[in-house]
């Protein structure tokens, strides 16, 4: 797979991070770009779309958790992965991290190897991922177009974060299929990508608030489905 077309922006506050993990990358073929805090990332990103956003969380005026919640607003953007840096306690900092949108998640201190092969493992899946107008979902009262990349709900226009929409978007595609958590994390994460276990409950609790309507049921012990 050529990563050389692919576009990455970090942001860290830290100058050196900055520079060591831009050395890195540029030596695998990606296109890279910095920014030092949250707003000069926000002006960056949507100068330069790019196709993955490395934040750290912990940097001060806007942290890595408002600067994601802020890109997610952006419909430009919408498409643009997002992964964490953090040193923070991990059960805290996951769910606050997936909460608002973000793809995956990598601890300080970074091993360079272990950042790329996890930075290559989502840019795969999106680059493997078929958009065509037959991808489009439509159950009971729901539209769900994979091309547009939007929810309708009766007409009525609903806006959810890339993984809310995969998860949604694959529940629905087989009404009354239980999808276990396993199947979910593989379909929706990969089975490179390691979440933590409130992952998923997280992502369907959002989408829940979001589209008002009890369809998605927990089956306890296995996993949940789309009542149709």
């Amino acid at each position: 797979m050529e990563f050389s077309k692919y576009r990455i922006l970090l942001v860290d506050d830290e100058s050196d991070v900055l520079e060591f993990l831009s050395y890195n990358l540029r030596k695998e073929g990606f296109v890279v770009s910095t920014a030092l805090n949250g707003r000069e990332a926000i002006a960056r990103a949507l100068e330069e779309q790019p196709h993955l956003i490395v934040l750290d969380v912990m940097m001060p005026e806007m942290d890595g958790i408002e600067t994601c919640e802020e890109i997610k607003k952006i419909p430009e953007l919408k498409n643009s992965l997002i992964v964490f840096l953090t040193a923070r306690g991990e059960d805290y900092s996951q769910i606050s991290g997936f909460d608002a949108g973000a793809d995956d998640y990598v601890t300080k201190p970074i091993k360079p190897k272990l950042l790329i092969s996890r930075l290559k493992a989502l840019l795969r899946r999106i680059s493997d991922q078929p958009v065509s107008s037959t991808d489009t979902v439509k159950v009971a009262d729901f539209v769900i177009d994979t091309e547009r990349f939007i929810v309708l709900h009766k007409g009525e226009e609903i806006i959810l974060p890339k993984k809310e929409f995969e998860l949604l978007r694959l529940l629905a595609s087989k009404p009354n299929k239980v999808f276990t958590r396993e199947e979910i994390f593989s379909k929706i994460w990969g089975d490179n990508v390691i979440v933590g276990d409130r992952t998923i409950d997280v992502h369907i609790r959002k989408i829940r608030e979001k589209i008002g309507l009890d369809v998605i049921r927990t089956v306890k012990g296995v996993g949940y489905k789309f009542e149709a």
